[in-house]
């Protein structure tokens, strides 16, 4: 019921109007049994007129013409409310899982948010689709015929009520059976989606290692389970089918048995025609039962799809009710600028986990340069990610002009924050679309200023196409954009977490010399390996093991701090130093 919350008050007006029109499908199709049964009455009492059967004829006709209109009505009405419903759920998973933070993407898996925006929410829409059409159709259907055929023999409903017991009780135990099957079907599609994420993003690597086979070996034994299951699901789930074939031939054989059985035991004078009124209701009867089997046929049609489309709503509702852990504040200014200061911070990506960082604290000022270095797994870059706050710290303090990150509004915070981030990830498109990504208006000028601090010599045309995973550009081309786009947006704090490791030395020193020359306002946050990217800065902020072990220039360090020494002479000689 919960994911019928998502349904528009147009929505529920259509159903509204599906159901009456619905109604009056199953009134007119259950009227046509009663004119066959007048017309049969007629024709074996010998008392049959032709405009009996004409009059006879044109009410089954008319009859049959509103339960087509009715029918056509009933689809229209369906397929709006489902696609609509569809649409609107698929927004509402997207703009949920746009907010989430790190850690909820973390938890659910990025092949998995794909399964469950698409697949999944696939699903519902055949839950509304067929499956309220049928769920409201079939029920009401099989009820009206039943009460109509109570009036008849009770040999012939006994018999009727038997083989629907049957139907329903194989309906029944096929659901319990292949719920926890369609269960694990949706997460091996989870898996063999990463899978082939995993297989096309890192083709160059499985090809550089030749390790097509392990690589295939790993898909085809997920596949195979899918396959499995499918096969398994499909063999209980078929087992429907032949019980309502056997169910309604041999329904269709009691009914005629039964119905000798009472033809033959009249006798009299008036024999004649109470064998005629049998046979009429015996007719009627049979269309009646054969109304009641189909329902049930289309019930079964719902059970068949049924646990998997509850199983895939069970996983939107995981989605949809997942709390997000970064709750956007109402703060938005304060009148400081580019100010940047960590109290205390402790951190880590699970409560379970041993801290990544530990009691960190400093002060970055407007307009100087911050540079950070350590070794691989120091915690660089889980610092800087505390900044626009992508996690939230586990103890002390994030300031941004002297305000607790907690306490801003989102969109304010990070307006204030330009990140060029490790791994550049450029968008399928123009280059100007990349650089002027996420603003509203497009300054050609900032652009080109942009491009040329950024040292991207490599692009003459602005239009100039960005493959599907920037696959038409190197690392180091990569990078630069990255860093013009950083750049482009002008904010009073620039962030680059180890951007300049794909570039060469001299166009490391061009870009950051452009970057001083033009931001001299401007709080940058360097993250490097390279002493000769950072000594520079204005403060260098030495990590190791998530632990802030130097505060100081270049020099400063290389007297009083041993870990920082002895990284600068892994990369240069006392002489160079």
């Amino acid at each position: 019921m919960k994911i019928f919350k998502n349904l528009t008050r147009r929505d529920v007006i259509f159903i509204f109007l599906m159901i009456i029109t619905i109604l009056s499908d199953v009134y007119f199709e259950l009227k046509m049994p009663e004119f066959t049964s007048k017309l049969a009455t007629s024709v074996q009492s010998g008392t049959a007129i032709m405009q009996e059967v004409l009059d006879n004829g044109l009410k089954m006709l008319g009859c049959a013409l509103c339960s087509t209109l009715s029918s056509v009505l009933t689809f229209i009405f369906v397929s709006f409310i489902s696609n609509n419903f569809e649409k609107n759920l698929r927004s509402k998973v997207f703009n949920k899982v746009v907010n989430y933070s790190d850690t909820e993407i973390n938890k659910f898996s990025v092949a998995s948010l794909i399964t469950r925006t698409t697949n999944d929410i696939a699903m519902t829409n055949m839950l509304l689709g067929m499956g309220l059409q049928l769920l409201v159709k079939a029920p009401v259907m099989a009820v009206s015929a039943i009460l109509k055929i109570s009036n008849a023999d009770i040999k012939w409903t006994y018999a009727t009520i038997s083989v629907v017991a049957v139907i329903v009780l194989t309906i029944i135990i096929t659901a319990l059976i292949a719920m926890p099957r369609f269960n694990i079907i949706q997460k091996l599609t989870d898996k063999l989606n990463n899978i082939t994420r995993e297989n096309i993003s890192g083709v160059r690597v499985i090809r550089a290692f030749n390790a097509q086979n392990y690589q295939r070996n790993k898909f085809e034994k997920n596949n195979d389970d899918i396959y499995k299951n499918h096969v398994f699901t499909g063999k209980v789930t078929g087992l429907i089918m032949p019980v309502m074939t056997i169910g309604i031939n041999g329904l269709t054989l009691a009914i005629y048995f039964i119905g000798a059985m009472i033809i033959n035991s009249y006798t009299g004078t008036n024999m004649i025609l109470e064998r005629a009124a049998t046979i009429g209701n015996m007719t009627a009867f049979t269309s009646y039962v054969m109304q009641v089997i189909m329902s049930f046929m289309l019930l079964s049609a719902t059970f068949l799809f049924m646990p998997r489309v509850a199983v895939s709503i069970k996983r939107i509702n995981e989605v949809l009710d997942q709390d997000i852990s970064l709750n956007s504040g109402d703060l938005k200014e304060n009148g400081v600028k580019g100010e940047i200061e960590f109290k205390d911070v402790d951190f880590s990506y699970n409560a379970k986990e041993n801290d990544v960082l530990n009691d960190i604290s400093f002060k970055a000022n407007k307009g100087e340069t911050i540079a950070i270095i350590g070794a691989t797994g120091s915690g660089k870059t889980s610092l800087v990610n505390l900044i626009p706050r992508f996690y939230d710290v586990n103890k002390g303090k994030v300031l941004v002009d002297g305000i607790d990150v907690r306490d801003y509004d989102l969109v304010s915070l990070r307006d204030k924050i330009s990140f060029a981030f490790q791994k550049a990830a450029l968008f399928k498109g123009s280059v100007i679309d990349n650089i002027t990504y996420g603003s509203e208006d497009v300054d050609v000028d900032r652009v080109n200023k942009a491009l040329d601090i950024a040292k991207v010599d490599f692009i003459d045309d602005l239009n100039f196409e960005i493959a599907q995973g920037a696959t038409n550009l190197s690392g180091g081309q990569k990078q630069r954009l990255s860093i013009a786009r950083a750049l482009y947006k002008q904010s009073e704090i620039l962030i680059f977490d180890d951007t300049f490791s794909a570039l060469d030395y001299k166009t490391d020193m061009l870009v950051r010399k452009g970057i001083k020359e033009n931001f001299e306002d401007t709080t940058v946050i360097i993250v490097a390996q390279r002493i000769g990217t950072i000594k520079n800065a204005d403060k260098i902020i030495v990590l190791d093991e998530g632990r802030i072990v130097g505060i100081g220039k270049h020099e400063e360090l290389l007297k009083d701090c041993a870990v920082y020494k002895e990284i600068a002479l892994s990369q240069l000689n006392k002489e160079e130093l």
